[in-house]
């Protein structure tokens, strides 16, 4: 059986988000806050209390999602011993630590409460560069899909789970840390990170068999801020010799220029950081790279400070 991989585990840097998108949703913050962690309360009177001041779904959604992801806990030692069972509302607002499968249901619930459509999805979720080419046994994460309208396009994606925090690499630790890019997630990025069991819920363009899901490069957190598309090596494992440079390229949002770029290499006390230069055109982003080093080992791209993609290298002579 192969390992484990969390779908929780989400490295550093992810609590950068939209400051026009959290403008957008000022006002609602600000109230979800006012109530604080309405202990004791069920599900039934939080959801109302939360949603009663909003006339638009929308704004219902971000009251939910808003109070879920800074009012829940992830739980790692449930998480590690039981993996990604399902859990009951119930059990998550005694608690106030859960799994992934625990936030899509209690977010579902009280959707349903504030009569918004909700569904939760079982699938594969893919953050460490461990997990390439590693197709687990079992579905290790969970996450939302809700619909504001009748059409197949108004299906939209929230993960209440990653939008909470962050734990550390061995899973030990969580970090509560709102991230905004996980409400009405941008669906091509989120499905390089999350693949349906039922393709169904597959919304916009994606992969569609878990192996060549598994097969793709870590897309990092950062990705929606950046609106990340066309990057290349579009495979996540990358075979090069020390002879020959291997080139990279990627896409970000007109409008943000990258202050600096770096290359992580190595894992552990083997890391390594080095800067890259890098040309910038059309806001595609370019660059090449020569390993030195023969080995199989992880490398990062940093952008900005932050970790944006995660590749896997084999390099012989």
């Amino acid at each position: 059986m192969k390992l484990f991989f969390s779908a929780f585990l989400l490295l550093l840097f992810t609590t950068g988000y939209s400051q026009q998108s959290a403008s957008r949703y000022a006002v609602v913050d600000e109230y979800v806050q006012s109530l604080g962690s309405l202990d004791t309360l069920n599900v039934g009177t939080i959801s109302y209390l939360l949603t009663k001041k909003f006339n638009n779904n929308e704004d219902k959604l971000r009251a939910i999602y808003y109070w879920v992801a800074n009012n829940i806990s992830f739980d790692c030692k449930l998480a590690r011993i039981s993996g990604n069972e399902k859990i009951t509302s119930e059990i998550v607002l005694k608690k106030r630590k859960t799994n992934a499968s625990g936030y899509a249901a209690l977010f579902q619930d009280m959707c349903s409460v504030a009569k918004i459509r909700c569904l939760t999805v079982e699938g594969f979720a893919k953050n460490n560069i461990g997990q390439i080419n590693e197709v687990p046994d079992e579905h290790n994460h969970t996450w939302a899909v809700v619909q504001l309208g009748i059409s197949e396009d108004s299906w939209y994606y929230m993960d209440p789970t990653w939008g909470s925090g962050y734990t550390d690499e061995k899973m030990t630790l969580f970090t509560k840390a709102f991230n905004e890019g996980y409400f009405f997630a941008d669906k091509a990025i989120f499905n390089y990170q999350h693949l349906p069991d039922n393709t169904a819920w597959l919304l916009g363009p994606g992969t569609k068999n878990v192996k060549d899901f598994f097969a793709l490069p870590v897309v990092n957190n950062y990705a929606h801020e950046l609106k990340l598309s066309n990057f290349s090596p579009a495979a996540g494992l990358i075979k090069a010799t020390t002879k020959k440079a291997v080139a990279f390229s990627f896409k970000i949002k007109s409008g943000i220029v990258p202050e600096n770029i770096s290359l992580e290499t190595g894992s552990g006390k083997n890391k390594k950081l080095k800067t890259i230069y890098f040309s910038f055109n059309n806001s595609v982003v370019s660059f090449t790279h020569k390993f030195e080093e023969e080995d199989s080992y992880p490398i990062s791209i940093i952008v900005n400070g932050k970790p944006l993609l995660g590749y896997l290298v084999e390099i012989t002579e």
